[in-house]
């Protein structure tokens, strides 16, 4: 997770283990992310699953060498996941160097190479150098402070800096967590930044968390045919792309 201020590089990182679960935490109860102990390559919460949904709208044969980034390395399950079984170029950006560090030591983190970078930097800077502008296909957000109380950067001047992340078919995804008129806030801003027709949203897990997509370009695919996107996902990534469609929908006709 990340947050804009010094703090935020400095907090304190711990891990749990339950279940045969690993948890992040930064210096507090609340749970920054996990890794499945027995498939550390897999994602293993539901809303962080869901934050791949952006595989619904882009052919699964073009998916590898594509370009991911993940604002907020958290755990590091989607950035793991999109280089290791999506076989993707993968950018992470993360404020805090120790969560980076205890991502590679615990949490499995592959080495840097060709294919994987992690920058430590402040995202809301990070994301404006010219060298990232119209690269990245899918963009995964999930930035909270160590109490998980809203998310930190949340305007919509962020979002349109999000938006002109993307490569024309790309896709952001934004992890909202926290109260619905704060969900409601957020979508709003997506939504200004992005266009209301580009925008989809998920009902909140029963955890709470409410996963949004917006795309760079809007398109629309007839049910049908995210039925059966949905399905190659799932047959070949092993995501729960099929239960995704039931509650899952555009936010305007």
């Amino acid at each position: 997770m990340l947050k804009r201020d010094d703090s935020s590089a400095s907090l304190e990182v711990n891990l749990s283990e339950h279940d045969g679960v690993r948890y992040l935490h930064l210096g507090s109860e609340w749970v920054q992310g996990s890794m499945r102990i027995s498939a550390p390559f897999d994602i293993d919460l539901e809303y962080v699953q869901r934050m791949m949904a952006w595989l619904l709208f882009v052919p699964p044969s073009s998916v590898a060498g594509r370009h991911a980034m993940q604002l907020g390395l958290g755990a590091g399950a989607v950035t793991k996941f999109c280089y290791k079984k999506l076989r993707m170029t993968c950018t992470a950006v993360e404020i805090n160097p120790r969560v980076a560090d205890v991502c590679r030591a615990w949490l499995r983190l592959p080495p840097e190479d060709e294919r994987l970078r992690v920058v430590i930097a402040d995202a809301a800077e990070e994301i404006r150098r010219d060298e990232w502008l119209g690269t990245v296909d899918a963009l995964a957000v999930d930035l909270y402070d160590d109490e998980a109380a809203a998310p930190v950067l949340d305007s919509a001047d962020f979002y349109a800096d999000c938006r002109r992340l993307l490569t024309d078919e790309g896709c952001m995804t934004v992890n909202l967590f926290g109260r619905s008129a704060s969900f409601e806030r957020s979508l709003a801003r997506i939504a200004e930044a992005f266009g209301e027709r580009a925008v989809w949203a998920f009902k909140p897990t029963r955890e709470g968390n409410a996963v949004v997509l917006a795309q760079r370009t809007p398109v629309r695919p007839k049910r049908a045919a995210l039925q059966a996107q949905a399905e190659a996902v799932e047959a070949r990534w092993g995501l729960p792309a099929g239960k995704w469609l039931r509650v899952f929908k555009a936010i305007e006709k």
